[in-house]
């Protein structure tokens, strides 16, 4: 099997880095051009423990809890391990030492330096040491032999020199190098080793070859190569066994041989090309660390397993190592290397012949039928040699007989559980640090300073005008915090003496006393906990979240569905991510909620699923600067609740694709919707960033990872959702009584429509029609114009036909929801009268009740007077409700018209008729007004070739075409039928002289074509006030035709205040009050016209059914304090 390459991580920034395993192999070492020394625990950990020896590190060496360093200050130092603090110092050379190692039982450590000396230091006494002088250029590395006789090096001066520590002389000189007069000039560093356990080869990385020597003899055994290797190999290294050696070049390639057999084991490459500089073998395990001139660290498992005699038999598992380990006590000596056993005398190379390089297994031990099973590590172990009791032998052969029939032991093949993942504080960085963020968010940033000699707390506001900057002694050990702009909330775990506290500073409030503490109750203790507006929330260890007011009182208390993992708060909202079940696979089991404390408290998300990606786990929680709930996990994808798709997740965003290297990560602080914005703390080589300098905030932009998204459509497409997912906020504030931008959301839907109009554009190039209509149904109306205005343009007359068509479905139904808002309005209005008539006494002795009592025999002959007989074979129909509300869209019906069945249009014997049916004939039936509204965009057909007649021209034939007129009231028909707009041409309003002519010719007019001229009625609130605006309005906008002038009118109409609505309303029903005084009726008080008006809503429908019928004349009456009262402004 071949070796396993890790993904390579960051380590140290640019320059010669070096590697190696501590003594037990748990934790990677390295040193790089920083002046670090860095412990990882593995090669994903994330935050590994830094220990600074100086400006930059050139080598070290580890042994026996001892390291050992050469630094830029011309010195050797000794520290300690893991504290590294400084133990001594061990020697001095005149420039920087290139390579320091220690000696096999660590007594000793040997340095080359730049000035051409190699020096032997005992580290327990550093008076003793030895010089070696010979080389005339700077020392590239140096190899004790492993019996601690010899030592060699390799200089600059292209010489490899074996020294004999104890007589300090040159025991043999190598000319194999090519010489340079510096490091950095060499080819090769030439990183030598002796073999392990006997030392009878050295090993020499010349040029492309390997060079092994011979121990005494001094001359050349052999030499490894291989045409994988094209540069110049630079480093060397053994397996702790001595069978094996792998080395690497300049150009990135590794390659492992067998010693034995003289075999290329493993051929490898750097993923990238750099120079590698430094391999180290794992003491126990078939791993290999290797790092890079570039500051990459690296890890190669399983190396040379697949070696041809390795594969005999399987290794017994790791718990039958245990098993065994109970009843055999003589194996202490043994060694491990790939999981198996190796006796590393048995393997090591006989002094008198060579080829005996057979490795020995430990005693195969008899465990009866507790066999391996296919579950057990699949690794090499290596042949028995002679066993030295014959009866091991029989042992064996009897155990091999052993029938297959056997069972074996019973295993589980399925997942395996993931671990869960524990409690944290979004926005802080790991509790173990001495210095760490506690919280950062878009209000400020808490560190947490925890030294032997002072443990404090900072806190720093983003805004000063919050708050000034707050010191804090951290008396009580918290390690939890977070930020809001009202308070600061702590939280510290329980001790053997103290329970977990919860401590709140309320610097927001208004008295002296700004500081509370809770004590928890005993075996509980504080895990995650959140501010909001308001509030403060805190999730224990027993399963329980816990609410109090900012001030300090007990609020709800709430069991979780799970162990926490995490809170986050905003305004009234509160967000909690829990452990839903047991993970598989790495994959973590979350579940989310989602509450409402404020004054309307209500679940929103109940316990939903929390997606994450494969394998990752939850890393960032918290909500945007606008209130809507978002989170990142572990492998950078950033998601936000898309309230618009029932409360559903959508990424985003992926930090991941904005990162220089694999080891790099983006640290999240902030999320904004307006503008769209992710805040974020670049990481290099870790996932946290240090506290010190002050790390610099970068921000990123949104990407949704919609498919092809460098072509032209996609790109555009994932802009109109990005926009559309980006302003379901501006709703969901403006639904829960929030202050929101209107701006914003007029710029977005202008940016939306802007997208729509250009996919379609495209979409028309790409004689995609179907697509069109589908990218029309997100189009507004006056977008959809342009749409039908390109495509007939584009000579696509089906594509303009169907978006006329579509076009006028969607005029109707804006039509039905205006005049649905207009009948709501209208209720709204008379629930505002009744109210304010509410105040009023009922009793005999008002004047209310006196105007009613003379007001009623007049409304009754009045209706006397105007109700007609209904046609012959008519059904009877019943007398409207005097208190149903007038409808001020209703169609004056003709005779005719009037006598029809309720809901139904019938034009003379043809029965039921389409409404909304367009027709050219003279008797049409009406049109409806949604009709009228869209005429413009049917104008561009031919059908309707026609242009709608200027303001205030004639028009004798009203049915030959489509024209644009402004919506005027129309009084409700008694049999009830439906509302319609009927389409009229616009005239100057006309003074009162001429109103007075018209209405007498209207009285006396009897001719059956009367019926077909439009009766004058009373205008509406909003006519009165467009017929005022109309000149504003097109003064903005010139090219408005009158379509589009209503429509702007009623949008802008509605943006008024509520009085100010109802005013224009009073005003017109005064004026149609005023127009309509009998002439022979006694003259009614101010009081009365007030309680008229009142009194005109109820009894408009008889008033109105009578509208087009023949009336008494009425006579010219002014009531001039009802004028006052409603044209006063």
């Amino acid at each position: 099997m071949p070796a396993l390459k890790k993904l390579m991580r960051y380590g140290h920034p640019e320059g010669h880095t070096d590697v190696c395993f501590d003594d037990g192999g748990s934790c990677l070492v390295t040193c790089g051009s920083d002046g670090d020394i860095r412990i990882w625990e593995n090669i994903d950990d994330d935050d590994p423990k830094s220990i600074n020896i100086g400006e930059k590190a050139y080598s070290f060496a580890l042994k026996n809890g001892k390291v050992v360093t050469a630094s830029s200050n011309n010195s050797i130092q000794l520290h300690t391990y893991p504290d590294g603090d400084p133990d001594a110092i061990l020697t001095r050379f005149t420039t920087y030492a290139n390579h320091v190692v220690f000696n096999g039982d660590g007594t000793s450590i040997a340095a080359g330096s730049g000035d051409f000396l190699v020096k032997v230091v005992n580290v327990q006494d550093s008076s003793q040491q030895t010089t070696m002088r010979g080389h005339d250029a700077p020392i590239l590395s140096v190899s004790f032999d492993p019996k601690n006789v010899y030592l060699a090096s390799s200089s600059c001066d292209g010489t490899v020199r074996i020294w004999n520590i104890t007589q300090q002389s040159c025991e043999s000189n190598l000319a194999l190098l090519q010489k340079c007069n510096d490091v950095v000039n060499a080819k090769s560093i030439c990183r030598l080793e002796w073999q392990p356990k006997s030392g009878k080869l050295l090993a020499v990385p010349v040029d492309k070859m390997v060079h092994l020597y011979e121990r005494d003899t001094w001359k050349k055994s052999f030499t490894l190569t291989d045409d994988f290797i094209v540069q110049p190999l630079n480093v060397v290294t053994w397996s702790p066994c001595g069978q094996y050696l792998i080395a690497a070049s300049v150009d990135g390639v590794i390659v492992a041989w067998n010693i034995t057999t003289k075999a290329c084991m493993e051929r490898i490459k750097h993923e990238k090309g750099y120079t590698i500089c430094a391999l180290a073998w794992h003491p126990r395990l078939s791993q290999v660390a290797y790092t890079d001139t570039e500051g990459n660290l690296g890890l190669l498992e399983n190396v040379c397993q697949s070696d041809g005699k390795t594969l005999e038999t399987k290794v017994p598992s790791a718990a039958a190592k245990d098993y065994d380990e109970l009843f055999d006590g003589d194996d202490d000596d043994e060694d491990f290397l790939n999981g198996d056993m190796i006796d590393h005398e048995g393997a090591a190379v006989n002094d008198e012949d060579e080829d005996n390089l057979m490795p020995v297994s430990g005693r195969i031990r008899n465990r009866g039928v507790i066999l391996d099973d296919d579950n057990s590590l699949d690794v090499p172990s290596l042949k028995p040699s002679e066993s030295e009791n014959p009866e091991d032998d029989d042992l064996t052969s009897s155990l091999r007989q052993i029938p297959s029939s056997v069972p074996l032991r019973p295993s589980y093949d399925g997942p395996l559980p993931t671990a869960p993942q524990k409690p944290f504080q979004p926005g802080s960085t790991p509790s173990h640090l001495t210095h760490r963020f506690m919280m950062w968010n878009s209000i400020g940033v808490i560190r947490c300073y925890n030294d032997e000699q002072d443990s404090a707390i900072d806190v720093e506001f983003h805004d000063t005008s919050i708050h000034h900057a707050l010191h804090l002694t951290n008396t009580l050990n918290h390690t939890i915090a977070d930020l809001s702009q009202e308070a600061v909330l702590l939280a510290c775990e329980s001790t053997v003496e103290l329970s977990s506290k919860l401590q709140c500073l309320h610097f927001s409030s208004w008295d002296t006393s700004k500081e509370w503490i809770v004590d928890l109750p005993k075996g509980e203790d504080v895990e995650a906990i959140c501010l909001g507006q308001g509030w403060v929330a805190c999730a224990t260890s027993t399963q329980v979240l816990r609410i109090f007011s900012v001030g300090g009182v007990q609020k709800e208390i709430l069991s979780l569905l799970g162990p926490v993992v995490c809170l986050a708060g905003h305004g009234e909202q509160l967000l909690i991510v829990y452990h839903g079940g047991t993970g598989f696979d790495g994959n973590q089991c979350l579940g989310v909620q989602l509450l409402e404390v404020g004054k309307k408290k209500r679940q929103v998300l109940h316990g939903d699923p929390l997606p994450l990606s494969r394998k990752s786990c939850l890393s960032w929680l918290g909500f945007t600067a606008e209130g809507t709930p978002c989170y990142v996990d572990s492998e950078g994808v950033v998601r936000l609740l898309n309230r618009g798709l029932g409360n559903t997740w959508v990424p985003v965003c992926n930090t991941r694709e904005h990162c220089k290297g694999k080891s790099d990560h983006y640290w999240v602080v902030g999320v904004h919707e307006s503008p769209q914005q992710l805040r974020c703390i670049p990481c290099k080589g870790s996932r946290f960033p240090p506290t010190l300098p002050r790390p610099a905030v970068a921000v990123l932009p949104f990407n949704l990872p919609y498919c092809q998204i460098t072509t032209e459509k996609g790109q555009m497409e994932e802009q109109y959702w990005r926009s559309i997912l980006f302003t379901n906020h501006i709703d969901y504030l403006s639904k829960n009584g929030y202050e929101c931008n209107e701006n914003v959301k007029t710029e977005a839907e202008k940016e939306q429509q802007e997208l729509l109009m250009k996919m379609f554009a495209l979409s028309c190039k790409l004689e995609r029609e179907f697509r069109c209509m589908e990218l029309a149904e997100f189009m507004t109306q006056n977008v959809m114009n342009l749409a039908i205005k390109y495509a007939s343009r584009s000579k696509r007359l089906t594509l303009a036909q169907r978006l006329s068509e579509m076009a006028l479905e969607k005029a109707v139904e804006l039509a039905s929801a205006m005049q649905q808002e207009e009948e709501e309005e209208e209720e709204e209005e008379e629930d505002f009268r009744s109210r304010l008539n509410a105040g009023y006494s009922r009793s005999a002795t008002e004047w209310g009740e006196a105007r009613a009592e003379s007001n009623a025999p007049e409304l009754n002959d009045e209706e006397e007077e105007t109700e007609q007989p209904a046609p012959e074979g008519s059904p009877e129909i019943p007398k409207p409700n005097k208190s149903k509300t007038l409808n001020p869209f209703n169609k004056v019906k003709s005779p005719e018209q009037s006598a029809a069945k309720s809901g139904a249009i019938v034009l003379g014997n043809q029965g039921r008729v389409n409404p909304f049916k367009v027709s050219s004939s003279q008797k049409s039936p009406a049109v409806s007004g949604t009709f009228s509204r869209s005429a413009n965009i049917l104008d561009n057909m031919s059908k309707f070739s026609r242009k709608p007649a200027p303001a205030g021209s004639h028009v004798p034939n009203k049915s030959d075409s489509a024209v644009i007129k402004p919506l005027v009231p129309k009084a409700k028909a008694k049999q009830g039928q439906v509302s319609l707009f009927h389409s009229i041409q616009m005239k100057p309003k006309p003074n009162k002289s001429e109103e007075r002519e018209e209405k007498s010719a209207l009285n006396c007019s009897s001719s059956p074509a009367a019926g077909n001229v439009e009766n004058k009625k009373p205008k509406t609130g909003f006519q009165l006030w467009l017929d005022e605006s109309r000149e504003s309005i097109l003064s903005e906008n010139p090219e408005f035709d009158e379509s589009e002038i209503i429509k702007e009118g009623m949008s802008r109409f509605r943006t008024l205040a509520s009085e100010e609505r109802m005013l224009w309303t009073e005003k017109a029903k005064g004026d149609a009050a005023g127009g309509d005084a009998v002439d022979g009726k006694k003259r009614k008080r101010p009081e009365q016209e007030g309680h008229e008006l009142n009194g005109s809503v109820k009894g408009g429908s008889e008033d109105a059914t009578g509208a087009s019928k023949k009336r008494k004349p009425f006579a010219q009456s002014t009531n001039k304090l009802s004028a006052f009262a409603f044209k006063k402004d």
